[in-house]
């Protein structure tokens, strides 16, 4: 790879009901900035998406955002960024996000972090890319998620090969211990 490593994160608009999720998603910004990961989002500056972005740009990380133009109208992007993209449709929004990174990773959210999710766990399904999905599990947000894939293996709708593409991890420092060590074994940095 010519260039930073970087890694696209899609998570909440929210915080959430628990400060256990901000945390989570603080100390995924920090390891990652501490690692010299750039970090790939949504561009916003609220919920769990400014507390990421917030947290890389403090440990001295790059942070893109990738916003498009209606949200930034709303006055939800984030002006103290590395870089931010500003683009017109949420398909644009996601196949540019998909074009700047390595790697994948999914904190708590709702349907649009589910949206991305989903996404990138088909594209790699359908061998348009290679890239590492990965869900960060904080306190088992993600156990129904997990549970209903795994149905869907059992009822035939999903092949078992396809449901291992997504791997859980459940501490942020580790994930971005390990994903750097992988990445870096990959020959990607």
């Amino acid at each position: 790879m010519n260039g930073p490593l970087r890694v696209c994160v899609f998570c909440g608009s929210s915080r959430g009901f628990g400060p256990v999720y901000a945390g989570a998603a603080e100390q995924l910004g920090r390891s990652l900035g501490e690692r010299g990961i750039g970090l790939v989002y949504g561009g916003g500056h609220i919920g769990l998406m400014g507390v990421a972005a917030d947290a890389a740009l403090a440990a001295g990380g790059e942070v893109i955002g990738v916003i498009p133009q209606a949200l930034l109208d709303r006055e939800l992007g984030h002006r103290g960024l590395t870089e931010l993209r500003v683009v017109q449709t949420m398909h644009e929004r996601k196949a540019l996000m998909n074009r700047l990174c390595e790697a994948f990773i999914a904190l708590p959210g709702g349907y649009g972090t589910l949206d991305e999710l989903c996404e990138a766990l088909t594209w790699a399904q359908l061998g348009i890319h290679q890239k590492p999905c990965i869900l960060l599990n904080v306190e088992g947000f993600f156990d129904q998620l997990l549970a209903l894939f795994d149905h869907q293996v059992e009822e035939g709708f999903l092949a078992a090969e396809h449901r291992r593409l997504l791997r859980v991890e459940r501490d942020p420092s580790a994930l971005a211990e390990s994903l750097a060590v992988e990445l870096e074994s990959l020959g990607t940095t």
